[in-house]
């Protein structure tokens, strides 16, 4: 029994929970949103009246503003739960991978020692990289 309490009682179960009740409840502002603004403005342009939006076929209703309704519905409740849960949880992500990132250790007294090393001969031999510039050598005092 501990273990099942110390289950339910974990951040993320509780966080779940209290977003199911929150999407939940707006789930349904936006339903009435879309029932109460949107759909009649679709049936306003689509001629207004109980039959805007709508047309019959051999009697049978096709209600296309219902379904131009529920994209809208689908088109609000996505972006909402990308702007709200995606891109926060995204961050807080990236913020954490960051944070787990070891930060790079000093050289070893050994590495900074030759890097000392190379940085002054690259100084002496005119400061260009991998050049291997050379007194030329006369032929004839050989």
């Amino acid at each position: 029994m501990k273990g099942f309490k110390d289950f339910l009682m974990r951040g993320n179960v509780v966080d779940l929970a209290v977003a199911v009740v929150i999407g939940t409840a707006f789930a349904a502002v936006v339903t009435q949103f879309t029932k109460s603004f949107i759909e009649p403005l679709i049936k306003l342009v689509g001629g207004g009246g109980v039959s805007g939006g709508a047309f019959r076929v051999n009697g049978v209703p096709f209600d296309w503003a219902a379904f131009v309704n529920v994209v809208i519905y689908f088109i609000i409740v996505a972006a909402v739960v990308y702007f709200v849960v995606v891109v926060p949880i995204n961050k807080l992500l990236a913020m954490r991978k960051h944070a787990d990132e070891p930060e790079p250790e000093a050289p070893s007294p050994d590495v900074a020692l030759l890097t000392e090393i190379r940085d002054l001969l690259r100084a002496q031999s005119g400061g260009t990289a991998g050049s291997t510039s050379r007194t030329p050598i006369d032929p004839g005092t050989l």
